[in-house]
């Protein structure tokens, strides 16, 4: 299966960070919060990082442009639907992550991954809150991502 659809959950400071190397590296990617203020948010981040790699000529305006326009927002979990991959990278919160995987479960497409960005919670204990360990994996980013 080839990914080219990918949604991140959390638009905080590893999940805007997440969405913008997934964005650059040429994936349509959906960054996931729970309120709009923070989607918004997260994406001001991502555009204020990419101004800075145009400034310093490691990025030109073109593909900074391209890897916004890669970018959508919502709020709605329901728009991981769709998704090849759904990469969660929330709070560190167990009952959090694994009511989340369960419900991306029952969400995405059977062959989806579902990844964590978690540091410290055991990637087995995430995965058996869905039935698809085997799509279950650990995918943790160095802070910061970018």
């Amino acid at each position: 299966m080839a990914i080219q659809n990918i949604a991140v959950l959390g638009a905080g400071q590893m999940g805007n960070g997440i969405t913008q190397v997934a964005a650059a590296a040429g994936y349509n990617v959906t960054m996931i919060d729970i309120q709009q203020e923070y989607v918004d948010k997260g994406l001001a981040t991502i555009e204020r990082s990419l101004a800075k790699l145009v400034a310093k000529e490691r990025m030109s305006q073109e593909d900074a442009d391209a890897t916004l326009a890669r970018i959508s927002l919502s709020t709605d979990r329901a728009d991981c639907a769709d998704c090849d991959l759904v990469v969660e990278a929330v709070p560190e919160i167990v009952d959090l992550k694994t009511s989340i995987f369960a419900e991306l479960d029952s969400i995405c497409k059977p062959e989806t991954i579902l990844a964590s960005n978690t540091s410290s919670i055991s990637i087995s204990t995430i995965a058996d809150a869905t039935n698809r360990p085997d799509k279950v994996i650990g995918m943790h980013f160095m802070n910061p991502v970018p």
